[in-house]
């Protein structure tokens, strides 16, 4: 290859491995310490990894990970393939409405969150109580049973624009003469849906799916927004675990090692949903 390619690659590879590599490499370093963050510490070994499958609140983390992060990752899927279902036919104003419907995806999420922290603090409970609704006259995010709900429908709001244009591009590839045959035929809108639309935008799909699972799976910011983690530690995601223990409870090095296990179990999660969806790609 020509030098000039190295040359322009290389300040791309230098920052790459400052900022992100080197992090990496020391993060793993001190999930084998008892460092707090700050001072001096000693090499404890495999402790730190055995402590956590020991440790309740890190093992509620995971569940509560997990269960957001699959919720969210279908409704979001299900809405963005509707709305972008919708914004393909033959609507008035549809390039309009492709660009309002990606301003969720361009704004601060904590600036959101907030917004969203008084809708359900006060808005909600306010037009409950007067429409009689006794369920929804106390906000969501002060029951542990429901502070869950107002962060998936949160992370769903924010996430579907991105899932949207990714279907819409999905939508486009598709032939027009498929659904003409199809018409003549006589098939119905579901019909054509499952025979001719869901097949032929899979790996859309499978992008969707994947991007979607890892990126709830990270939820962070929409949590510290709503809940803070709370009521009590009821709503800590596994990265709102290692923000608190790792640079506000001195756990530097033990949450060190549970963002190792988190990032291994990212990484599995991914190559397994990868290969079940593509899989589910070649029958179709």
């Amino acid at each position: 290859m020509p030098r000039a390619f190295y040359l322009m690659v290389l300040p791309a590879f230098v920052l790459f491995f400052v900022f992100h590599t080197i992090p990496v490499l020391q993060g793993i370093y001190y999930s084998f310490t008892d460092s707090p963050g700050y001072g001096p510490s000693d090499l404890v070994g495999f402790q730190n990894y055995i402590a956590l499958f020991t440790d309740g609140r890190v093992l509620h983390a995971y569940w509560f990970t997990l269960l957001i992060a699959a919720v969210a990752t279908v409704l979001v899927n299900v809405v963005a393939l509707a709305i972008a279902l919708g914004l393909n036919s033959r609507i008035k104003f549809k390039t309009t409405l492709r660009g309002i419907y990606f301003i969720p995806n361009v704004l601060a999420i904590l600036v959101v969150g907030y917004i969203f922290a008084y809708l359900f603090n006060n808005s909600l409970p306010a037009f409950a109580t007067k429409l009689g609704i006794d369920s929804l006259s106390t906000s969501l995010l002060t029951d542990s049973s429901t502070a869950w709900i107002g962060i998936v429908i949160l992370a769903v709001w924010q996430a579907a624009a991105f899932n949207i244009i990714i279907y819409i591009a999905g939508l486009q590839t598709v032939p027009a003469d498929l659904y003409e045959a199809a018409d003549l035929d006589g098939a119905s809108t579901w019909r054509q849906f499952r025979s001719i639309t869901f097949p032929m935008i899979a790996g859309f799909f499978t992008i969707n799916m994947v991007l979607s699972l890892k990126s709830f799976l990270q939820i962070f910011d929409h949590i510290m927004a709503l809940t803070n983690g709370g009521p009590g530690t009821d709503t800590e995601s596994v990265s709102v675990l290692i923000y608190k223990g790792g640079f506000q409870g001195g756990e530097y090095g033990y949450q060190s090692a549970n963002s190792v296990v988190f990032f291994l179990i990212i990484v599995a999660l991914s190559i397994m949903q990868l290969r079940v969806l593509q899989r589910r790609e070649v029958s179709v």
